[in-house]
């Protein structure tokens, strides 16, 4: 089921326009009727996951009911989520896998073309790989028309929508709306699917004609996290990437050589995360890293791995600002920038009715580009300066119960927070001082 959402027409693919899309003099009602304390609570990419949530299963298992937020997804086919899951049987969560998967397959592909496994060749073919030509799905059905000199467009998992822009990143995707049920659990069969971005926007420049021939292995690092604050996310972006290696090898790999994979942690750690970037460079002389897990930590690495002169690919990287970063050509992602995420959130809360609105980001590229960017949209869809209030927190030590009683005092109707597994810890502080989800 997919709601009418509000959109303009821009190409192939629908752009969400927010400012004027809903103005307060139409906006509905709230349906419910909201006892002192409830709110409308929405969360982002960040945290809408069921790992999120453990820490509130024991003391608060209703806490997240009727959260809703949003998060960049194509609908997965039941063929993808069975291989996913027979790489990894314990996954809870699939977001960012079938993004971690293409930018997997689109590095692998680009060496094919390139015939080399020279970063700086890659990148030079990577937005190629995504436009133009015999449009292909899979390692199975690409390898052996790049094999045979037939110029291609990988469409896998998330591009269906749209190819690369000059940038690096979609051009056009989809946004799913989430929402938690009982148990603090998603429920995937109320998730609904927004178009968004401009297919139109995607590169038009033709790629380099390919060096001399060279040989593989290629070799594929991993900079996700194992650990830190995006731990309980990292689960379904390693099976991702594991998948797309193994079908890539039983694809005949790249350059007749099996890809290999290199495992490493950024830790959600800026320090952590340059360690394992001068390891994966220095001592496993990667020529492609998959990451990082947040837009932070790329933002932190970006110099280490320009001085290594390897692809940065991320599956997940949404802040704004690394759209036009000075990258050299070697930094890409297959996650939309986040004024589109803004949009689309600021689409949900308008329609639900809310007036009042809080909003607790982590400060960080991530945190406070989507921030600044609610803030803005939600102003120009009709909301007062002084209806939307933003608190911003240290990631290493925040101060959830002063923002809950600040939150409190400003008395909302909508909450939004935009941050990764400490938004239970978030959630918890909110609970002490009475404010909860409207639908628990």
């Amino acid at each position: 089921m997919r709601r009418n959402w509000c959109t303009t027409a821009a190409a192939a693919v629908a752009v969400l326009a927010v400012a004027g899309c809903v103005q307060p003099s139409t906006a509905p009602t709230d349906p419910l009727q909201r006892k002192p304390g409830q709110v409308h609570l929405y969360g982002t990419d960040g945290n809408m996951y069921n790992a999120m949530a453990d820490p509130l299963l024991e003391e608060h298992p209703d806490a997240l009911v009727g959260m809703k937020g949003t998060t960049p997804l194509t609908p997965l086919s039941q063929s993808f989520r069975d291989r996913l899951h027979a790489v990894d049987p314990e996954l809870r969560d699939e977001i960012y896998a079938g993004e971690t998967y293409d930018a997997v397959v689109i590095s692998a592909l680009a060496a094919q073309i390139a015939k080399t496994t020279d970063p700086r060749a890659i990148a030079a073919q990577i937005n190629g790989v995504t436009v133009g030509g015999q449009s292909c799905d899979s390692p199975a059905t690409c390898l052996p028309l790049v094999k045979a000199g037939t110029n291609i467009r990988y469409t896998g998992i998330t591009l269906g929508f749209g190819g690369f822009t000059d940038a690096g990143e979609p051009s056009a995707t989809t946004y799913g709306i989430l929402r938690f049920a009982d148990n603090n659990q998603l429920d995937f069969t109320q998730t609904q699917y927004v178009p968004t971005g401009n297919a139109n926007n995607a590169t038009t420049a033709t790629p380099p004609a390919p060096g001399p021939a060279g040989t593989g292995p290629l070799r594929i690092g991993a900079l996700l996290p194992h650990t830190g604050d995006l731990a309980s996310a990292g689960p379904p972006m390693f099976a991702g990437g594991l998948l797309a290696v193994k079908e890539l090898n039983q694809a005949g790999g790249i350059l007749d050589r099996p890809v290999e994979w290199v495992d490493g942690d950024d830790g959600t750690n800026k320090d952590k995360a340059i360690a394992t970037a001068n390891r994966l460079i220095n001592e496993e002389n990667v020529h492609v890293i998959i990451g990082g897990g947040s837009s932070g930590v790329s933002k932190a690495v970006l110099p280490t791995i320009l001085a290594g002169g390897v692809v940065l690919f991320s599956p997940c990287n949404t802040a704004a600002e690394l759209t036009t970063a000075n990258d050299q050509g070697l930094y890409f992602r297959t996650a939309p920038p986040d004024g589109l995420q803004a949009a689309a959130l600021t689409d949900i809360i308008m329609r639900d009715g809310v007036r009042r609105v809080a909003i607790i980001a982590r400060e960080d590229p991530y945190g406070r580009g989507l921030l600044d960017s609610v803030q803005e949209d939600l102003i120009a869809a009709g909301l007062a300066k002084d209806e939307v209030v933003g608190h911003a927190y240290n990631p290493d030590s925040p101060d959830f119960a002063a923002m809950a009683a600040a939150v409190k005092q400003f008395n909302p109707d909508g909450v939004l927070i935009i941050g990764f597994d400490e938004t239970a810890k978030a959630i918890e502080e909110l609970l002490k001082v009475g404010i909860t989800s409207i639908n628990r």
